[in-house]
């Protein structure tokens, strides 16, 4: 049907022949549609001048539908399920959709959750991918356009067009291995700290070029005070920097309570940040949503598994807000 045609179609014409061909009486099918019984007669002569057929003929107070009438009884209660779905949206059905959803997260939030997720996703819906990124660049724009889904990064202030939900936050250490000579240290002091040269993991700072002069929170606090650091290594890759901080005196910049299993398995040694440095002791996180895709049953059924992960991961952590 051409458009032209199609735009001139009131599309309440077909509730209401979908209702007399339940109905098979006027007087019956006004009273579901709760209008009078004119105004239903006024109704069928327009669905017969659409359909160009007599659509029903009268036998005594019934209605008895015409051949292309039952014809169009077929096919009518699927078109309007669809035009129903089409308006409202459909659920997303795990089981049978195909789907897949971009996250961006820096790396080491990502290591915590990808197990879990993982362990979940293919069996609750299998025929969808998750494809997580630590590539941050532009990350509100990238949300705007479609490119990303959903952004877990340290939370910042951002639009209105943008949905954030608070997910905790990670408290700041100092990792080093075991055997350093400062692993003994009840606490740790500045002066002690800045004797050993560090590796610069981009923990936080996924989206910045990795070079030796990107400064951290740590760098501009100590800065502040007229102090720098020195930088052995410089990487954006966890597993590099927790080869290099196992075999070294090198000092890492971390957190408190994350990447448990990593650490255990490197013999890394955590140290609260040295009391007389000014810093932040929590840094909260949030994940971050555009609100193009906040009414989509499929992005609403992964954010709702997605902060289930976090509640597991975070299970227990002193960080967790």
């Amino acid at each position: 049907m051409p458009l032209s045609r199609l735009a001139r179609i009131d599309l309440n014409l077909l509730v209401a022949l979908e209702v007399l061909l339940e109905e098979r009486n006027v007087t019956r099918a006004a009273e579901r549609l709760f209008i009078t019984q004119p105004a239903m007669s006024k109704t069928l002569q327009r669905l017969r001048a659409l359909f160009e057929d007599e659509l029903f003929v009268r036998s005594g107070r019934e209605l008895i539908p015409t051949a292309r009438a039952l014809e169009i009884q077929e096919q009518l209660p699927q078109l309007l399920t669809e035009i129903e779905t089409l308006v409202s949206g459909r659920r997303f059905d795990p089981l049978r959709d195909r789907g897949t959803i971009h996250l961006a997260t820096p790396e080491f939030m990502a290591v915590q959750l990808s197990d879990t997720l993982i362990w979940d996703l293919p069996g609750e819906a299998p025929h969808f991918t998750l494809a997580i990124s630590s590539q941050m660049e532009d990350y509100q724009l990238r949300l705007k356009q479609g490119e990303l889904d959903f952004v877990l990064a340290v939370q910042t202030p951002v639009g209105d067009e943008f949905e954030v939900t608070s997910v905790g936050g990670i408290a700041p250490a100092v990792w080093m291995r075991k055997g350093h000579p400062l692993a003994a240290e009840e606490r740790l002091e500045l002066r002690q700290v800045l004797e050993y040269p560090f590796i610069q993991y981009f923990l936080l700072q996924a989206g910045s070029r990795i070079t030796p002069f990107a400064a951290t929170r740590f760098d501009r606090a100590i800065a502040e005070m007229g102090l720098k650091r020195r930088k052995a290594l410089v990487t954006d890759q966890l597993m590099t920097a927790l080869y290099a901080l196992q075999h070294s005196d090198c000092l890492m910049l971390a957190t408190q309570d994350d990447l448990k299993t990593e650490a255990g398995l490197f013999e890394i040694v955590r140290k609260p940040y040295p009391e007389d440095l000014p810093h932040d002791a929590f840094i909260p996180v949030a994940l971050y949503q555009h609100r193009r895709t906040a009414r989509s049953s499929m992005h609403q059924w992964f954010r709702e598994r997605l902060l289930a992960a976090l509640e597991r991961v975070y299970a227990g952590q002193g960080a967790r807000a």
